[in-house]
């Protein structure tokens, strides 16, 4: 399967764009100063999984997380995992492997100053292999759950680096296999 870098950039920027809009009137004490994005981040990922599942080539990832319900004023883990933050990004599949386009809650724990912890859960529509026609992972329907972990480091308050294993699949939901799909890999971050 080959995919068409344009149409997939032009397709994220819309669907960025439409979360965006989303977002704004929900942040109904926002300013005008504000910027749409609470970070941006961009990185690669790759198949960890073994068999026929295993999928080949690097995954170049963008990730824009929004900041609907109030993460930055929340003071305190407890009231920063009571406000998760928005995440909408693309994995682009190279060698012929699937792409992902995904959406969900993403709640962020500072460990200290400059280490965090990350967890994000949501849903991923993907271009795979739904039934074993092809190479790496049967996926059975289009429609998966996609759920992250990751951990990072904060260099600046504007700058982080973090490592990340994600997994899309769907637990029996749908008719057809089931191999899911999980990715590790690294991202740098800049909040604005």
């Amino acid at each position: 399967m080959r995919v068409d870098f344009g149409k997939v950039a032009l397709h994220f920027l819309r669907m960025a764009s439409l979360a965006a809009a989303a977002a704004i009137p929900v942040a109904g004490s926002a300013n005008a100063s504000q910027q749409i994005f609470d970070e941006l981040r961009f990185g690669a990922s790759a198949s960890v999984q073994s068999g026929h599942s295993r999928e080949d080539g690097i995954f170049p990832e963008i990730t824009a997380l929004f900041d609907p319900f109030g993460y930055d004023t929340a003071v305190g883990w407890q009231q920063k995992l009571l406000h998760p933050r928005v995440h909408l990004g693309t994995s682009i599949g190279t060698s012929g492997e699937a792409s992902q386009f995904f959406t969900g809650f993403t709640w962020t724990v500072d460990l200290s100053e400059k280490r965090f912890a990350e967890a994000g859960f949501g849903g991923v529509i993907h271009t795979g292999d739904l039934d074993g026609d092809g190479d790496g992972p049967e996926l059975g329907c289009r429609l998966l759950f996609h759920e992250y972990l990751g951990a990072g480091y904060r260099f600046t308050p504007h700058w982080n680096l973090m490592a990340e294993i994600a997994h899309s699949s769907h637990p029996n939901l749908c008719d057809g296999p089931n191999d899911g799909m999980t990715r590790a890999g690294l991202q740098v971050g800049y909040k604005f």
